[in-house]
Order: C-alpha cells, then sequence, then structure tokens
C-alpha cells in the first residue's frame, strides 16, 4: 500500500514539473518561479518532504539551465529547508549534491550560493555529528561554528583518541581554521575545547607544551609581528614534530597573517574533495594574496 503510495506521489510530481517545464520552455520564468514557490508550501504544509525537495532541486537545474540564476538560487534555498526539516539520517551525498549545484551561481546570486553552501555544511555536522567524526570536523570548518567544532572535538577525543593527544585534536582544528583566515573560530574552537575537555586543566599555562604554542600563537596572529611568530616556532619545535603537517600549516600562515614570503616549491595539497580546506572562492582569493598555485594544505 505505501508502494502504491509513493508511485502515485512522484507521479504527480513529475506532471506537475512537465506542466512547469513548459511554462519555463516558453519564457514564462516569473510565473513558473511563483509556481514553484506555492508547491513548495503546499508540499511542506502536507509534510510531503521527499516531493518537495525533489520537485525544488528540479525547478533549480532547469532555472540554471535557463541562466535565471536568481530564480535557481531562492529555490536552491527552499531546497535547503527542506533538508534541514527532514528527519532523514542519511543525506550526505544528497549534501554534497547541493554544494556542487550551489556553485552553478553566478553574478547577484552569488551571495545566496556563499549562503546555502554554509547552510549545507551546518546541516551535514548535525546529520553526521553521532556517525562520523572525520565527516564533521570537515564541514565545521567550513560553517565556522568554532563552538561546535570544539564540542565534537571533546566527544571525538574522550571517545577516540588518546588521553597523551588531547592536545592534539584542537591544535589541528586550530591551525586549519587560521589557515581559511577564520580568527574569530580559531579563538573560539581553542577555549572553548580547553574548558570543556575533561583531560585538561584550567589554563592558561596549561600542562601540555603543544596547547602552550597554540595559545602564544594566536595572541601572535593579533600581534602581527614576524619575530614573535618566529621565535615561538623556533622555541615549540619539540612540540611541532609530534605531527608533520603543523609546519605546512604554520607556513601557511606565515604568508596569510606575517608577511613571509611563499616558497618557490609550495607544499601543499589540492583543493578538490574532502581532503581541501577551502572551496573555490577562498582559492581565488588565497592565490591572489599569495601569488602562488592554487594547492591549500589537506585535511587527513
Amino acid at each position: 500500500m505505501r508502494y502504491k503510495q509513493t508511485a502515485r506521489n512522484r507521479g504527480g510530481v513529475q506532471r506537475v514539473e512537465g506542466k512547469l517545464r513548459a511554462s519555463v520552455e516558453k519564457g514564462d520564468y516569473y510565473e513558473a518561479h511563483q509556481m514553484y514557490r506555492t508547491l513548495f508550501f503546499r508540499y511542506m504544509s502536507q509534510a510531503k518532504h521527499a516531493e518537495a525537495k525533489e520537485l525544488m532541486y528540479n525547478g533549480a537545474l532547469l532555472f540554471f539551465s535557463y541562466n535565471q540564476q536568481n530564480s535557481a538560487a531562492d529555490l536552491s534555498m527552499l531546497v535547503l529547508e527542506v533538508l534541514e526539516k527532514s528527519e532523514s539520517k542519511s543525506l550526505y551525498e544528497l549534501f554534497l549534491g547541493y554544494i556542487c549545484l550551489f556553485h552553478r551561481t553566478t553574478g547577484q546570486a552569488g551571495s545566496l550560493c556563499v549562503q546555502s553552501t554554509q547552510v549545507v555544511h551546518r546541516g551535514v555536522t548535525g546529520v553526521f555529528l553521532e556517525q562520523n567524526y572525520s565527516e564533521s570536523r570537515y564541514h565545521f570548518l567550513h560553517s565556522s561554528d568554532g563552538e561546535g567544532c570544539a564540542l565534537m572535538l571533546v566527544e571525538y577525543s574522550a571517545s577516540r583518541g588518546f588521553r597523551s593527544e588531547v592536545d592534539m585534536f584542537v591544535a589541528q582544528a586550530v591551525l586549519q581554521f587560521l589557515c581559511l583566515k577564520n580568527k574569530s573560530s580559531a579563538s573560539v574552537v581553542f577555549s572553548t575545547y580547553t574548558e570543556k575537555h575533561p583531560s585538561i586543566e584550567k589554563g592558561p599555562p596549561f600542562v601540555q607544551p603543544l596547547l602552550n604554542f597554540i595559545w602564544f600563537l594566536l595572541l601572535a596572529v593579533e600581534g602581527g609581528k614576524l619575530t614573535v611568530f618566529t621565535v615561538l616556532c623556533e622555541q615549540y619545535q619539540p612540540s611541532l614534530k609530534r605531527d608533520p603537517m603543523y609546519n605546512e600549516y604554520l607556513d601557511r600562515i606565515g604568508q596569510l597573517f606575517f608577511g613571509v614570503p611563499p616558497k618557490q616549491s609550495p607544499s601543499y595539497g589540492g583543493l578538490l574533495g574532502k581532503g581541501s580546506l577551502m572551496g573555490s572562492g577562498e582559492e581565488d582569493d588565497v592565490a591572489e594574496e599569495a601569488q602562488e598555485d592554487s594547492s591549500p594544505i589537506e585535511l587527513d
């Protein structure tokens, strides 16, 4: 019975889509856009989330194909609204597809693209916090939710990590946020993590040298003095050698905040996939500032 009901609902969506496509093909963009919105709220009031999601997603793609960027971006935001209200816990692949969809926007719709991508990342962190810490960590970086990231890391460290590595969990996150030029989230992550983690004694100063290094680094970033940064990195090399990626991150941070010239042979990884720190928009900014190839540090 449920199968027949689902098939009937899908058939209804397809018939409606056919009529809307015909309107768009005739150039009646405004009327079609308004009809999409009317149907969206009708479906949502009836708790038909799957139908609303499918209709809005296909409508966004249709408007994109006719270069109607604002209408496409608006329907994309409605897709996100469905996803945020949906009870489904297996939406990861869909989220990634929608991120690609939003990056098609240009011009005036570009700001909506940025906003919608951030909402996607916030949604993914909520869906996957209890299932996949590695995925959640990546998406927290792009959501700029420093407090949420810190709480996730506390749980991650307490449930999966060694006691001797409690400092390494937050160190990596802080360095990665700084590589994204997000000083605010970096500071929030550090303060929240060190305050909430049950295995970290109240500081600063801290028992763990690496935590003291991160604390001093955040202060140095605010001051912007290269000499302080250089001495700090030299003094804490024993701690920094615990992870070979730390010095890679610090090379980048030196360029962004202390005017260190880029290396002749960049050692940063690629921008694509979950291993990257940056999206396409941030890549362009960094390329202009550092005048190097588009390759920031990879996440593991």
